[in-house]
C-alpha cells in the first residue's frame, strides 16, 4: 500500500550534477517541483547582504535550510508526484556534519518520502561554480558521498542516474517510480 509519503520523490547527489536542470524538465512534463532550498536561501541572503551563506556561517545557512525543507515538505500538494531538489534529509545531513546535531536521524524518521532517490553523481563535464555555488569539485565529490552514505544508512534505496542527457534521466525517474507504485 502506497504511503503520503510516497509521492515526495528526492532528487539529490553532488552540487553541479543537474538536479536543478533535471526538475525544469519534471515540470516542463507538468510535475510539481520544489527548487532548492539552498538556492533559495543564498539568493536571498546575498540580496539582503545577509551572512547565513555556506561559505559564511554553514551552521546558520544549514539550520535555515532544515527549516525550508519543512516548510516545503508541509506545503506540497497532497496528490500526484511531486519533485524535490534536495530534501530536509539533505539539509539535516549538512547540519549534522557541520556541528555534529542529532536532528538527522530524528527528522528522517518523522519526515519521510519515497523509498527510491535519485542520486546525481559527480559529473566533472557539466560542473560549474557560480556566485552561489562557490566551493570547488572537491568539496562537491565530499558531500556527494556523505549525502549517499546518510541516506543509505537512513533507509533509502539510492538509484545513481546515469551521465546522460537530462531527458534520457527524466525517464530513468518517472520509468522507476511508476515500477515501485
Amino acid at each position: 500500500m502506497r504511503k503520503p509519503s510516497d509521492n515526495l520523490v528526492v532528487i539529490s547527489g553532488c552540487s553541479g550534477g543537474g538536479k536543478s536542470t533535471l526538475l525544469s524538465e519534471l515540470a516542463r512534463r507538468g510535475y510539481a517541483t520544489v527548487e532548492e532550498p539552498g538556492r533559495r536561501i543564498v539568493a536571498a541572503e546575498l540580496r539582503a547582504k545577509g551572512t547565513a551563506l555556506p561559505w559564511t556561517d554553514m551552521e546558520a545557512f544549514a539550520r535555515r535550510a532544515v527549516s525550508m525543507s519543512l516548510r516545503d515538505r508541509a506545503q506540497s500538494p497532497d496528490s500526484g508526484l511531486v519533485f524535490f531538489d534536495r530534501s530536509l534529509i539533505d539539509a539535516a545531513s549538512a547540519l549534522h556534519h557541520i556541528c555534529g546535531d542529532g536532528l538527522l536521524h530524528q527528522l528522517a524518521t518523522e519526515h519521510r518520502y519515497n523509498p527510491l532517490v535519485f542520486m546525481t553523481p559527480p559529473w566533472p563535464d557539466i560542473y560549474v561554480a557560480d556566485s552561489e555555488r562557490q566551493h570547488d569539485f572537491t568539496a562537491a565529490e565530499a558531500e556527494y558521498e556523505r549525502l549517499l552514505r546518510d541516506y543509505r544508512a537512513l533507509g533509502y534505496e539510492t538509484i545513481i542516474l546515469a551521465k546522460s542527457n537530462t531527458s534520457e534521466r527524466a525517464n530513468t525517474i518517472l520509468r522507476m517510480i511508476e515500477g515501485s507504485e
